[in-house]
């Protein structure tokens, strides 16, 4: 195969600002519905007692959105280019979340969910293929750290918009920031191991790829079976931390909003963490088994705290929203087990397939709810979801110094 075009150092740090601020608007959009969602609720008259299930519906929308348009995203990637779905995502989730601002009722509301779900679902995977086949392979680690750390700052800048604006004024926000960020984009530029790839007749972003080989479709589903832990943790424990809090007698009501707020502080930190601890170690595999132990210490913290104060609910939040924080180097392992001609498929749908499990990860958790309570059944699925995790893990080969200039035949 021939060399891949080398991109200038200067258009590398355009592309990875340009990704991570993608990236923070990205997430800001994503979290926004577990900030407002009993403020929203309660303005368009859903009962308190309706909050909790009606809830899961609108977040399963959400994403279930995110799985279709994981989907929908990665094969125009793979077949048109990673710019095109930069583009064509952030102002389909910009333009949903406006609309968001005007719902009044749940089925609106759960369908805009969905095709913002459908929008957002293209930002992460576009931006880590991007950069990951723009730098070598020493130093992607640290282009695609640096995008998921200054992203999930998105969640942070929701809660205090969500603290000084109503839920409808949050929501136009979002939408705002989202389209002004069109205008930065300009100045990207295309990979150049897609140019490289384009010119050839081979096929490209056919998701039946994955399940034309028997071991190309474990790999698969090997890199989303590592992720399934992180989103049941912002899902369920987090954004029903009300409910959680009730359960272990705690004397205020738990804020879900402050809680992603500290989650995504850990998640920020932990991404950083994690792939320093992959740079240094050069095993993208340690840094992931060690941040699944940390989920399941904090899990297990979380739901054994009698009489939860809100202190201890924000440095709990904190700690599980660290543990959590491998999210970039799961993309990043996802995107470097795959050729340049299925790449952003994968990269793309990964992170979503992992983010739409949360369906059936909520409909397993309420099975166990109404089956036991809601302590245990936290207790049941974060064991379960982490073990399922790491036995994945041991089935993946460490890509950390794996040249990513080849085709999937």
């Amino acid at each position: 195969m021939s060399p891949k075009p080398e991109a200038k150092s200067n258009n590398i740090v355009i592309l990875i600002i340009v990704a991570a601020l993608g990236y923070f608007v990205d997430i800001y959009d994503l979290v926004i519905f577990s900030i407002v969602r009993v403020q929203s609720f309660r303005d368009i008259g859903i009962p308190e007692a309706d909050m909790r299930l009606d809830g899961e519906y609108v977040l399963n929308m959400q994403m279930g959105g995110l799985l279709i348009g994981g989907i929908l995203w990665g094969i125009i990637g793979d077949k048109f280019g990673r710019i095109k779905v930069l583009f064509g995502s952030i102002l389909l989730y910009s333009l949903a979340n406006i609309a968001n601002g005007f719902v009044n009722d749940i089925h609106s509301y759960a369908l805009i969910r969905f095709i913002a779900g459908i929008g957002l679902a293209g930002e992460l995977g576009a931006g880590i293929t991007l950069v990951s086949e723009s730098m070598s392979k020493e130093k992607r680690g640290y282009g695609t750290m640096i995008v998921a750390g200054i992203g999930v700052l998105g969640a942070i800048a929701a809660y205090y918009i969500s603290e000084h604006f109503s839920w409808r004024q949050s929501y136009f926000v979002g939408g705002g920031i989202g389209l002004l960020l069109l205008v930065l984009r300009v100045g990207t530029f295309e990979s150049g191991m897609f140019k490289h790839t384009a010119s050839k007749s081979i096929k490209k972003g056919d998701i039946w790829m994955l399940f034309a080989s028997r071991e190309r479709l474990l790999r698969y589903i090997y890199c989303l079976l590592i992720g399934l832990p992180i989103w049941f943790v912002v899902g369920i424990f987090v954004t029903q931390a009300p409910e959680f809090g009730q359960a272990l007698g705690a004397q205020t009501i738990l804020s879900a909003g402050k809680g992603i707020m500290f989650t995504y502080i850990g998640i920020s930190a932990g991404d950083i963490i994690a792939g320093l601890l992959a740079q240094v170690s050069k095993s993208r595999k340690l840094a992931v088994f060690i941040f699944q132990v940390m989920i399941l210490t904090s899990s297990v913290w979380y739901l054994s705290s009698k009489g939860i104060t809100e202190q201890e609910f924000h440095w709990l939040a904190l700690f599980m929203g660290l543990a959590v924080g491998y999210w970039a180097t799961f993309v990043t392992i996802a995107s470097e087990q795959f050729g340049t001609n299925l790449r952003a498929t994968v990269t793309t749908t990964a992170p979503n397939f992992v983010r739409g499990a949360l369906i059936p990860s909520t409909l397993l958790f309420e099975y166990f709810v109404h089956r036991f309570s809601i302590i245990t059944a936290g207790y049941i699925m974060i064991f379960l979801l982490t073990g399922i995790a790491m036995l994945a893990l041991t089935q993946l080969k460490e890509s950390f110094n794996k040249d990513l200039d080849y085709f999937e035949e």
